[in-house]
């Protein structure tokens, strides 16, 4: 312990040196960082760097890290918007936050907590709508699709160098998800899980069809051409069907809206013919449940007219 200061100071010197040699090779690692991304920028390999700034990166970081955030950002990705998790995750907070206290201004604190719980269902919802909103745009992008790939293939060109070019004359959902299954077989994953991968993201009864068509021409060869035009033709013929029966079902889709906006109307009509009726009906714990169970019959019958009318083409 007698050469404790001598001690003291090499200590000292070494964290110095190992302090100095961090910063170094911290410093020329971020060099290298923007070097890349500044030349990826140029080339445009990478336009995701070059768009919009990521808003609350620290929540986004933080809520990757777990499972929950892992979840939600696989939700987003199949959806096609421009979000982070983080962002996400935030504005779904403050809607909570808004229509809890708006609600609850406007009829009584119980239904605030009704509308929170409405409000994060129904951001569950958007995210399901999206998915299914951008694979029904997929669909149809499909007959142009095959249309493309019959005509490069008849052309003799390889099955990959097809969807390559593909995805380079379609517009987007189909020209995005394509992109993605030329990336991945550039860099060496088989046809049949980049495109089964893809009938994951985007499943579909058509797309399954399609993809299945693909794996067995790559596989046993055989007169792709013809599939593919013959295939074209059937999906055609399913996007007009799916359209006829889009607008059939129009009014009943807008009945299903309506019922629940009946029980809300007349929330509102009897708030507004006796104030502060509503605070007395959720007061107790009996007119609380009998107000869930209200909702609850509501949701029914809308789900039950959008599930009767519901049609698979």
């Amino acid at each position: 312990m007698d050469n404790l200061p001598l001690l003291t100071a090499g200590v000292a010197l070494l964290a110095g040196v190992l302090g100095v040699i961090g910063v170094h090779i911290y410093s020329s690692g971020r060099a290298q960082h923007q070097a890349l991304v500044e030349r990826m920028t140029q080339t445009g390999q990478l336009p995701a760097l070059a768009g919009r700034r990521r808003r609350f990166a620290r929540i986004d970081r933080r809520l990757r890290a777990t499972r929950l955030g892992r979840r939600i950002e696989r939700r987003i990705a199949v959806t096609g918007l421009d979000l982070t998790p983080g962002e996400y995750a935030v504005y779904v907070v403050v809607v909570l936050l808004a229509a809890y206290f708006t609600v609850g201004a406007v009829f009584a604190p119980f239904f605030g907590v009704v509308a929170a719980v409405l409000c994060l269902w129904g951001a569950h919802a958007f995210l399901e709508w999206q998915r299914v909103k951008r694979t029904e745009a997929f669909i149809n992008q499909l007959p142009e699709f095959t249309r493309v790939l019959a005509n490069a293939t008849q052309a003799g060109l390889a099955l990959r160098t097809a969807l390559a070019m593909a995805a380079e004359e379609l517009d987007d959902p189909a020209g995005h998800e394509l992109g993605i299954v030329a990336d991945q077989l550039a860099v060496g994953q088989s046809l049949d899980d980049a495109l089964g991968e893809l009938a994951d993201r985007l499943p579909s009864r058509e797309l399954i069809v399609l993809v299945t068509t693909l794996i067995l021409a790559n596989r046993a060869g055989g007169q792709v051409v013809t599939s593919l035009r013959n295939l074209t033709q059937s999906l055609e013929e399913r996007k007009e069907t799916r359209r006829e029966v889009t607008t059939t079902l129009s009014q009943i889709k807008v009945t299903a809206l309506a019922v629940p906006l009946l029980g809300l109307g007349f929330l509102l009509m009897i708030n507004a013919m006796t104030p502060g009726a509503l605070d007395k009906m959720t007061g107790s714990v009996v007119g609380q449940a009998a107000t869930l169970i209200a909702f609850g019959l509501y949701g029914l019958g809308a789900f039950l007219i959008r599930r009767v009318s519901r049609i698979q083409v």
